[in-house]
């Protein structure tokens, strides 16, 4: 495991889009894992202002959503397709075709499900699985308590998770109370990983996920079992991690 601490977010964020960049220059029609929510803001406007000024090629790439809401549609603009759509694939050259999102408004979530782990399979796998970490450690939606070796499933959400996301829902809204996600196992078998985790509310995560036991209450522990992971993190966010090593050094 490579550990790398910028001293910002932004810096941070572009780490983490050079190492997208560079995949997709080395193989072309990689199979790419991407993550929604706040954090991965910063690289998807870096890969866009790359793009525009000539360098970043996706049509022949292909994206693998790690979840969507369940019980809303992709044209919801609180699913995770939408969020995609608006903020990354609608200003670069993705084929619409080669764009895969589990789709939250299937009637059967486990036939939907076993659809999605079978689109991957039949892309060989993912070659590169971008990560946000949650702030209870969840990688995906997979909660503390999940095992490491699930797969592409129907999840409920946990009550932290659904607080830092209910920003993202209109007032009065209802907010989905599950999730299809990529499972721990489906993760741990892409070829690499890189982790983005900034801010000083991510900072117990990062630390119980990487100074910690491999656990299935820590779902970031399950990094560990992984030889090419890439874990990037501004000052804020390592800092208990900083804290917890240097404390080791001493002892």
């Amino acid at each position: 495991m490579e550990i790398i601490v910028k001293d910002t977010v932004d810096e941070a964020s572009a780490i983490v889009a050079e190492i997208l960049i560079r995949q997709v220059e080395e193989k072309p029609d990689s199979a790419l894992g991407l993550p929604t929510g706040a954090t991965p803001l910063g690289v998807y406007a870096r890969l866009i202002e790359d793009f525009r000024n000539g360098r970043g090629c996706y049509n022949r790439a292909h994206a693998f959503n790690l979840d969507e809401y369940l019980g809303i549609s992709g044209s919801d603009t609180a699913s995770y397709a939408f969020y995609m759509r608006e903020n990354l694939f609608r200003h670069i050259d993705f084929m619409q075709r080669s764009i895969h999102i589990p789709d939250g408004s299937a009637a059967d979530a486990s036939a939907e499900a076993t659809r999605y782990e079978t689109q991957i399979a039949a892309r060989g796998g993912i070659d590169l699985m971008f990560l946000g970490l949650g702030r209870n450690a969840h990688i995906g939606f997979n909660e503390p308590g999940s095992p490491h070796d699930t797969r592409t499933r129907r999840v409920a959400l946990s009550a932290s998770t659904m607080e830092a996301n209910a920003r993202y829902f209109e007032p009065g809204s209802r907010q989905p109370t599950h999730a299809i996600t990529m499972g721990i196992g489906t993760i741990l078998e892409s070829r690499s990983i890189v982790v983005l985790a900034t801010g000083i509310e991510k900072a117990s995560a990062v630390a119980v996920s990487l100074a910690g036991p491999i656990a299935d209450a820590v779902p970031g522990s399950a990094l560990a079992r992984h030889a090419r992971t890439t874990i990037v993190l501004d000052r804020d966010a390592a800092h208990e991690l900083d804290r917890i090593l240097a404390l080791e050094i001493d002892a």
